[in-house]
């Protein structure tokens, strides 16, 4: 599959414009990016069948090829650069997967890792509900003692008020979760 001529030639032509200076904030990588990008995704989707992974293979391929352009023997050879970079960072990152897998697995045999659930999305819309319930200074007090996980003291700080006020919001508000929580069963 060969691209046509005036992609080529522009493709020369961009990257000509950006090895000399690096690529720093250049119309011309813009124009790289906009030619080659498309194609990218495509080679770095059909190697890895997963396209948030090809996503960041493109963009951390652009990322490595910037500071290399310079480096180009020939300026028509950056489609070339460009695949084996997609290439090379798709091994990489199925390397990573595999050494990843192993080490969770061999955690898993000596019993160090826990088993992994999946999150009760029920309980957690009962409990926004619940919380959007009650007063705004309460529900900020226990979102940002609990979700945001701040001290009492920090939690006083973003507030503006006293670590006693804040006590006694989180028991308040609390109380008033546990008295709906038992009147809706």
């Amino acid at each position: 599959m060969t691209r046509s001529q005036p992609a080529a030639d522009a493709t020369t032509q961009a990257v000509q414009a950006v090895a000399p200076t690096g690529g720093a904030g250049s119309d011309s990588l813009a124009r790289l990016y906009e030619l080659h990008s498309d194609r990218a995704f495509r080679l770095a989707y059909l190697l890895t069948g997963d396209s948030d992974l090809a996503e960041d293979l493109v963009q951390d391929a652009f990322v490595r090829l910037i500071g290399r352009l310079g480096d180009l023997r020939r300026r028509d050879a950056f489609d070339a650069y460009l695949r084996r970079t997609i290439v090379n960072l798709s091994y990489s990152a199925f390397r990573r997967r595999r050494v990843e897998r192993a080490y969770l697995a061999t955690e898993a045999a000596r019993g160090l890792v826990l088993p992994v659930t999946l999150p009760d999305v029920e309980a957690a819309d009962e409990m926004w509900t619940q919380l959007r319930g009650l007063a705004a200074r309460q529900r900020a007090v226990l979102v940002l003692r609990y979700y945001e996980d701040l001290s009492e003291q920090q939690t006083a700080d973003v507030l503006g008020t006293s670590v006693a006020t804040v006590k006694s919001l989180t028991s308040r508000g609390l109380a008033a979760m546990r008295a709906r929580q038992r009147l809706e069963r």
